[in-house]
């Protein structure tokens, strides 16, 4: 129960609405409500006191009377509700109200009616929110899907995107092309999706910044989004809840010093796709505001039926925060215990329209074809009819909500997460190290880990861009992982810091043994400078998410508003490898290759080998936009540094390089030996002087960046492709036998690489599943892709005699006929 409704008793709220509605005309005719929208005396209540607060504040609005403006959102819901029911079944649309007719509907109606319903009253709430207040708040939909009511309010209110207002408009022709690209399936002359619909927030969708396809991210991500001085409202659910728990800690990560207004608010509607939700099975609404006060939410209970209710819940939501905001800032003394306010909307599933609150509301709620049943037509008919707003009211109600000229706010659609454009001040690198010339000299090596780059580079970015609010996600081991001066200088976010360690309450490191959860700090600080640090076999706990943002950021691409967001590195350290120690869950290269599988440029995959590649590749994230960066990178100590800074910078821009300092008789050799991957590389060398040795003519070629030489899928891949002169350079048709020796599995990434594929004389060598307790060496081993193996791959494809490369105690190891260990495989270090 809220505070509100343990003060003031039933009766006394029936009596005090009772003499508002008597007294005050304006009052009495927006409580009277409209259609399906109703408002109870708590609502009544709530509003009355909402509206004389913010006229004793001086607030400032788009100048439409309060209660005029609320009895026009009932309105606006209702029609919201009409037309949303529209988009499912009907391939015509009435203006007049009228009765359909049975070729009015569709034949094979689609959508997830049951969400979109429910979220009608919360949209509205929040455009009234905004008009009511004069301020452009910012919108995520956990709940992609219920997309059918977000494009209907908008289509009716104006707030549309350039697609959209190409092709619809408030007219029976409009709407009806509307409600018929729903779920339209068809295809256009260019062989491409022909409508701006879809069946979840796309990038036509006026405002939308995330798909919402994976159920529990937005949930994750909502504390994180707005900057100081922002405000956004969250819609979220409970089917969502049971997804991803890591949202429960929001209240641990807002902070009044660094993060704007968030107004999260669930859609309990206590249902699933086909049953009720754990909530409703555990106890319901009482259960969950025991569950919220026990994570340190402050909830709020409302109608979730009333956009009145979300009005109120929003600017309420907001006045907590801003004056706990200011209470912590006179005595910032930790420890942090600050309540984060959270609304929960309480309804019906597919409140408005026949079936609410049964389980076949989520989709189709009718029991029949109304195209070919009669009895679901009258249905249809009759329940639509209860929220049909006659034309001339509509467009009387309309106009209220495009008033954004006269308090100099921007429309909804352009709110301001929805046109990030972030840029850095000033582009800085880590220093490079120096690299000795002769590099094939014993004992002339320089050794690094490559991890200090990233830790070098991106701290010299945070502080050479202050405006920029970091953020960085890692799940656990940031001193392991070689993290460390960014760690003390950012420091763990905590509510309590722990004395002597790397604490502090308004820290930028978010960390919790949660991949998820971490993963979605960096990504929703869209307005700043962020980076993710996480071990790859972990890595694949974070793909649901990550994916979903590179899918969102190429669509956005393709509808010509390219994300203007800093660039992420997902640094995968700690990687397959490397631990070779620790049994085969943590070795595994699956989030490398499923991020070499979505479409550049969202996704972009790269292998630094050393500190200076690392310090490139970490620098050339942040001078790109919208883009996810997946860097496997090595956190060994004592690599050895093989790239000078300019060859770096070459391998960053061209994807790949020769090694010139390990070239035989290049100018006569039939074989190319490629490495991807540090570990990779120093097989390949190891074998690269044994070839040196026997006089056998051949080059080595690093490769950074894999999918620059896959055959492009797409316009904007094929602008990233390597150029062909240097493939024909690296890789020339007189060099046919090619051994790729990879960090991923070798399928893998043959397909990838299938240009450069020679036929039978083309071998891949990589991580075949074997593992166990090792190490590095240990590992290579039994993945067949130690230096030995690459010499006898290479002796097969180039007919070249292996006895002439390999020992006979060698070809014994190999052939498992003696112990491998100091023949082939180093002896462990002790």
């Amino acid at each position: 129960m809220n505070d509100d409704e343990a003060i003031v008793e039933p009766s006394r709220l029936a009596e005090l609405t009772e003499t508002w509605r008597a007294t005050d005309p304006a009052f009495a005719g927006w409580a009277k409500g409209y259609g399906p929208i109703h408002h109870d005396d708590l609502v009544q209540w709530r509003i009355h006191g909402l509206i004389e607060r913010l006229t004793a504040e001086g607030r400032s609005s788009d100048l439409v009377p309060p209660y005029t403006l609320l009895a026009a959102a009932d309105r606006l819901a209702a029609a919201g509700i009409w037309l949303t029911v529209h988009q499912t079944y009907a391939a015509r649309v009435h203006l007049d109200g009228r009765p359909l007719a049975g070729e009015d509907f569709k034949r094979d109606p689609q959508g997830h009616l049951g969400g979109a319903l429910n979220i009608v009253p919360g949209y509205v709430g929040y455009l009234t929110a905004n008009a009511m207040t004069g301020q452009t708040r910012s919108w995520v939909a956990g709940q992609g899907h219920t997309v059918g009511a977000i494009d209907s309010v908008n289509l009716l209110v104006g707030n549309v995107s350039a697609a959209h207002a190409a092709r619809y408009d408030v007219s029976e022709t409009g709407l009806t092309r509307f409600v018929c690209d729903f779920y339209s399936a068809a295809l256009d002359d260019r062989g491409q999706q022909d409508s701006p619909v879809g069946s979840h927030v796309n990038a036509h969708t006026a405002g939308g910044i995330s798909e919402g396809g994976y159920l529990g991210f937005t949930e994750l991500q909502y504390v994180h989004m707005p900057l100081p001085g922002e405000q956004l409202v969250a819609f979220l659910s409970d089917g969502a809840f049971e997804e991803q728990r890591g949202s429960d800690w929001a209240p641990r990560w807002w902070r009044p010093t660094d993060c704007g207004l968030v107004a999260p608010i669930m859609i309990a509607n206590g249902r699933r796709i086909d049953q009720r939700t754990t909530m409703a099975q555990s106890g319901g609404i009482d259960w969950f505001v025991h569950h919220l006060q026990l994570n340190g939410f402050a909830p709020i209970v409302f109608d979730g039926t009333d956009p009145a209710a979300f009005v109120w819940a929003i600017l309420e939501m907001e006045r907590c925060e801003e004056e706990a905001g200011r209470t912590w800032r006179r005595h910032p003394v930790p420890p942090y215990t600050i309540r984060l306010p959270y609304g929960v909307a309480v309804a019906p599933k597919g409140h408005g329209f026949y079936g609410e609150g049964t389980n076949p509301a989520h989709n189709l709620p009718l029991p029949g074809n109304p195209r070919l049943d009669a009895g679901a037509r009258a249905l249809f008919n009759e329940w639509a009819h209860r929220s049909w707003v006659p034309p001339a009211d509509l467009s009387c109600v309309l106009g209220h909500f495009q008033g954004h000229g006269t308090s100099g706010r921007p429309r909804e659609r352009d709110h301001a997460l929805a046109v990030r454009d972030v840029h850095l001040t000033h582009d800085v690198e880590a220093p490079a190290r120096p690299v000795p010339t002769d590099r094939r000299a014993r004992g002339t090596w320089t050794h690094a880990s490559p991890m200090r780059a990233v830790d070098d580079g991106f701290l010299a970015l945070v502080e050479a861009n202050p405006q920029l609010r970091p953020r960085v996600g890692n799940p656990d081991e940031m001193r392991s992982n070689r993290l460390t001066r960014t760690l003390a200088a950012l420091q763990f976010r905590v509510t309590d810091p722990e004395p002597g360690m790397p604490e502090s309450v308004d820290g930028a490191v978010i960390t919790a043994l949660n991949e998820e959860a971490i993963v979605a700090a960096a990504l929703a600080n869209k307005g700043g400078i962020n980076l993710v640090a996480t071990y790859e076999a972990f890595g694949a706990k974070m793909q649901g998410s990550v994916r979903q943002e590179v899918i969102f950021a190429n669509h956005l691409r393709e509808a010509g508003r390219p994300p203007g967001w800093l660039s992420v590195p997902l640094v995968l350290t700690s990687h397959t490898w490397e631990n070779a120690k620790n049994e085969q869950s943590h070795q595994d290269p699956v989030m490398v290759e499923a991020m070499l599988g979505e479409r550049a440029p969202g996704s972009r995959v790269l292998f630094p080998a050393d500190y200076n590649t690392a310090a490139a590749t970490i620098a050339g994230v942040y001078r790109t936009q919208g883009e996810i960066w997946t860097m496997v990178v090595p956190k060994e100590a004592h690599l050895p540094d093989l790239f000078s800074a300019d060859d770096a910078h070459t391998l960053l821009d061209a994807g790949a390089i020769d090694l010139s300092f390990a070239r035989h008789r290049a100018e006569n050799a039939a074989i190319v030996l490629t490495a991807i991957g540090a570990y990779q590389l120093g097989e390949v060398l190891t074998a690269s002087v044994r070839l040196a040795e026997r006089d056998v003519p051949h080059r080595v070629i690093y490769m950074l960046e894999p999918g620059r030489f896959r055959a492009p899928r797409s316009a904007d891949e094929a602008t990233l492709a390597a150029d062909s002169a240097l493939v024909a350079r690296l890789w020339p048709a007189s060099a046919p036998a090619r051994i790729f020796v990879v960090h991923t599995r070798p399928e893998t990434m043959l397909g990838i690489l299938g240009p450069l594929h020679s036929g039978p004389t083309t071998v891949g060598l990589g991580y075949t599943g074997a593992g166990g307790t090792l190490d590095v060496g240990g590992l290579l081993w039994i993945n067949h892709c130690t230096w030995a193996h690459v010499l006898r791959a290479t002796a097969r494809v180039a007919a070249l005699d292996e006895a002439t490369m390999l020992t006979a105690d060698e070809r014994a190891a190999l052939d498992g006929r003696c112990n491998p260990t100091g023949i082939v495989v180093r002896a462990p270090r002790t």
